[in-house]
């Protein structure tokens, strides 16, 4: 029998479809890790604007503390408030009196407080209680070149899950942690 002119295509077709389906198979693969890496980052995004939300709450919070001149030049410092306490209570606590260097590190009595997954208040203390999904902590120091007229308020609000899945303490600002940095100066009331 005589050849057919031209090229024997019989297994090339065989070898152009696995290939194709390796092409395939590969960009399939890629196009799932894609969408999981987007969850993933969007889960991020999600706790790490709760939590800058949830900290400026508690900026807000600690700006509204008396921190001023009297009409005789006098200072005015919020001394009893508790702002661990939801609502705040006026006394029972430290007000805007400087607190220890660990308040940021350690949860400090007095400059900690826990919030569920909604962000309603839960509880304070050293250890969360049963229910909280955010620990909030702050810290209050006079500012080094004006420390009796000047304090630097540092809130830090950290997600307890996203703690736990970075596997290490909560004691720097990790995923799902926001972390805001003000200051006070006194003004004439």
């Amino acid at each position: 029998m005589a050849a057919e002119p031209g090229l024997d295509n019989r297994g090339s077709t065989l070898l152009e479809v696995v290939i194709a389906f390796g092409v395939f198979s590969a960009a399939l693969l890629m196009l799932a890790q894609l969408f999981g890496m987007a969850t993933r980052s969007n889960r991020v995004a999600r706790e790490v604007t709760y939590a800058a939300a949830l900290a400026a709450q508690k900026m807000e919070q600690l700006r509204g503390g008396l921190w001023a001149y009297d009409s005789a030049g006098g200072q005015l410092t919020d001394t009893s408030s508790d702002f661990s306490c939801v609502p705040e209570q006026p006394s029972g606590g430290t007000g805007l009196l400087p607190s220890p260097s660990s308040a940021l590190t350690e949860n400090t009595p007095g400059f900690v407080d826990y919030l569920d997954e909604s962000g309603r208040w839960v509880g304070t203390g050293e250890a969360p209680p049963s229910g909280a999904a955010y620990v909030r902590r702050w810290s209050i120091e006079p500012l080094p070149s004006d420390p009796a007229d000047s304090i630097v308020l540092q809130v830090l609000v950290i997600s307890l899950a996203g703690a736990a899945n970075a596997g290490s303490d909560i004691a720097g600002v990790e995923r799902g942690a926001a972390r805001l940095v003000g200051a006070r100066t006194r003004r004439m009331r």
